[in-house]
């Protein structure tokens, strides 16, 4: 298979120094590729050379529009090109900031960033690291900068459940934004900083721990629930039933991470099951295969699920059997 590169200028980013990037490629796919001039040779059983051209295809694009390629990149370039060939799958919709310009870099980003277009509520559940979060706050941002909201409410339980911040020194906000600090982290990877703080004096933008919620109705808004599995099913049901005209929500949280005291019930795990199936409800649930921070960030997930299962099964062995009914 032979690719022909029409700017011959890009292809020391494409290739990544040392031709680090197609090396990666190559280990990745079981795949040979030699280049000369502007044309590049792929070597492999089909299947595996085509998922090589796709990603190289769709990291030249990238650096066509002036956006950077790094080895985060490549691989999340090879996932979405291994998904799309195995499924048929059309490339995944971009959400566009200020500051940059977002694409799926997994399967189930992919699904959630269409989710979030498409639905007035939807779920995002799953381990760190996937972009649940960071991908609600950029849809925010994009539909208010194209005018298709009128703010932004971003949202989480500030200290576990009962939201407990009067031993913590200073005023309210100083006592709740060490928990509110990932929203804002995210927000100014969106805007620059000075409409960050613009938006957030004038209210376009407002962050706030749940409890500010309650007895509101927002319309016209794009609301974030983070580390919703903190919450309970009392505050949950509060929340949700927050939702105003022209308003949409995203709901997010871990339910491997629970804060909540033994024995307590999680409004996420309970708002799971009474709202399967509910029309404009949308629930993705990621996994360790959608993590995109460190691949070592994977490995860790991908143990600690392991292990859960494990326990599991010999929870389940040990159990004794029902006495039969006379």
């Amino acid at each position: 298979m032979q690719m022909e590169f029409a700017d011959n200028k890009l292809l020391p980013a494409l290739f990544g120094e040392r031709d680090q990037f197609i090396g990666r490629i190559e280990r990745e796919l079981g795949v040979s590729m030699m280049s000369r001039g502007n044309r590049l040779v792929i070597a492999g059983p089909q299947e595996r050379a085509e998922i090589a051209r796709s990603t190289l295809a769709s990291l030249y694009e990238r650096l066509e529009r002036g956006l950077e390629v790094d080895a985060g990149t490549v691989d999340a370039a090879l996932r979405m090109a291994r998904h799309e060939e195995t499924t048929g799958a059309d490339r995944s919709p971009e959400i566009r900031t200020r500051k940059r310009q977002i694409s799926a870099r997994s399967p189930g980003q992919a699904a959630y960033i269409k989710a979030l277009r498409d639905h007035e509520l939807v779920f995002g559940l799953g381990p760190a690291g996937t972009g649940k979060t960071y991908l609600a706050v950029a849809m925010a941002v994009d539909l208010l900068m194209t005018g298709k909201i009128e703010r932004i409410v971003l949202s989480r339980p500030a200290v576990e459940a009962g939201e407990r911040l009067g031993f913590l020194p200073g005023d309210l906000k100083e006592k709740v934004d060490p928990y509110l600090r990932p929203l804002y982290d995210a927000l100014h990877d969106m805007l620059p900083g000075d409409q960050v703080a613009k938006r957030l004096a004038s209210g376009e933008i407002e962050i706030a721990p749940l409890a500010f919620m309650r007895g509101r109705t927002l319309a016209n808004a794009f609301v974030i629930l983070d580390e919703a599995q903190n919450t309970t099913p009392v505050q949950m049901k509060m929340f949700l039933t927050r939702l105003g005209e022209n308003a949409r929500m995203a709901v997010t949280g871990d339910l491997s991470q629970v804060d909540l005291p033994v024995g307590a019930s999680s409004g996420l795990s309970d708002a799971i099951d009474t709202l399967d199936g509910v029309e404009g409800v949308a629930m993705v649930t990621f996994t360790a295969a959608d993590v995109v921070r460190h691949p070592l960030v994977a490995r860790i997930v991908k143990a600690y699920d392991a292990r859960q299962h494990n326990r599991r099964k010999v929870v389940s062995k040990a159990a004794p059997a029902a006495e039969p009914k006379s």
